[in-house]
């Protein structure tokens, strides 16, 4: 197999002009948002000195996705698609540059910074499923799994590179800077966005409110493949999700070395960097559904295999090998909803994804924590690796539809 059909396909650059420019902001952007995560969680604690506070910063960023994920994705399917999102971008940058006024000055208390930071996640609760349309619409079929693996490697290497880029700008110039470089972020996407075409829902829009919602659940409820997409990802993440468990297992197997807990977090990162960047193969394999299982599987056994392992450089390939795993099992499970879902319900469909994507970790890390408290952090890493196997091995044989080789868009 050539190289150029191993590595990550590049073609949506060469041949969209629109689509590359919106891939550069939305990658700046994502740079901006993971510096803030940082620069937020160091300014709380800073403030605070308080692990109860620390926390409640993940809440703030992730309530206002479950709570508004699903009527923005209403919304989404109602008007168009471009205009919301810019309004939300618009929205983003302002809450980052108040961010940025308070870094400067102090005098806001804990409270306030979060509800700025509840505030510019709510706006991203809106970008996201307005921003879920743009790659099908853009890219010609069967370029859509490309353009969305382009993304996904684009992000994760912001994923490795904003925290430490926060990190040195935080030692460097202050809380204030750092907020304000989100805020020219957020102004950067706008301007990718800005030259994209008007992308009203093709077919009936969404019905207003709490109907619209409901249609869009009944479509999930009645499609099998792509619920059982969705199925798949919050198994993995609600199951298996191990890094809360991180510091609990460095300390009973590894003398709790922060340098190795350091480690875990990166093997993980590097994994799905690499796998992402060498998903050429997987996108051209036309099976989505069977490599979606198969990452996901493989994410189960090796973190259950982790749970085992008392030599941390066995245990690192095993997490790489999970990240790797865990990075084919969402691009695919991307390219299912985006290629199974009709236009008219796009928005709703990616609200719901994004609610899975950001609710089940938190919820994962939760059970995970809760166990290893009851019996061992190795307990909890096996027993939920081998739980997210048998559940990903349940969903296979009861949706043979995800092994198909490209089911038709409105397969149920």
């Amino acid at each position: 197999m050539s190289l150029t059909r191993t590595f990550v396909d590049v073609r949506p650059l060469r041949t969209s002009p629109v689509f590359r420019r919106l891939l550069v902001g939305r990658t700046v952007s994502t740079l901006g948002s993971f510096m803030t995560m940082v620069t937020v969680l160091y300014q709380v604690w800073d403030m605070t000195h308080s692990a109860v506070w620390s926390g409640a910063v993940g809440l703030a960023q992730a309530l206002p996705l479950v709570v508004l994920g699903l009527f923005a994705g209403a919304w989404a399917d109602r008007g168009d698609r471009r205009r919301i999102f810019l309004f939300a971008t618009v929205g983003q940058a302002v809450c980052a540059s108040l961010l940025a006024v308070q870094g400067f000055t102090g005098h806001v208390p804990v409270a306030g910074v979060l509800a700025l930071v509840a505030a510019q996640s709510s706006f991203g609760a809106v970008a996201g499923p307005a921003a879920g349309v743009f790659v099908p619409r853009l890219l010609p079929k069967e370029l859509v799994a490309s353009g969305l693996a382009l993304h996904q490697v684009t992000g994760q290497a912001m994923m490795l590179l904003g925290p430490a880029l926060g990190g040195l700008f935080l030692g460097w110039f202050g809380i204030g800077v750092c907020y304000l470089l989100d805020a020219v972020s957020f102004l950067i996407a706008f301007y990718g966005a800005f030259g994209l075409p008007a992308l009203a829902p093709e077919g009936e829009p969404s019905r207003a409110g709490l109907h619209g919602v409901l249609d869009g659940l009944r479509f999930l409820a009645g499609h099998r493949v792509v619920r059982g997409a969705l199925v798949t990802d919050l198994a993995a993440t609600l199951l298996s999700m191990p890094v809360a468990l991180f510091p609990l297992v460095n300390a009973e197997r590894f003398g709790g070395d922060p340098r190795t807990l350091g480690l875990f977090l990166s093997a993980l990162a590097v994994g799905g960097v690499t796998a992402s960047a060498l998903s050429g193969t997987v996108t051209g394999l036309g099976r989505p559904g069977l490599v979606m299982l198969c990452g996901a599987g493989t994410w189960g056994a090796a973190l259950a295999l982790f749970g085992l392992m008392t030599d941390p450089w066995a245990g690192l390939g095993l997490l790489a090998l999970a990240g790797a795993a865990d990075s084919v099992s969402v691009l695919s499970r991307t390219t299912i909803v985006q290629t199974r879902t009709p236009d008219a319900l796009l928005g709703r469909v990616t609200a719901a994804e994004q609610i899975v994507g950001q609710a089940g970790p938190h919820l994962g890390n939760l059970r995970g924590g809760v166990l290893a408290g009851w019996t061992s952090g190795a307990t909890s890493l096996v027993t939920g690796g081998l739980l997210c196997l048998l559940a990903v091995v349940y969903v296979g044989t009861s949706t043979p539809e995800l092994r198909d080789k490209a089911p038709a868009p409105d397969e149920r």
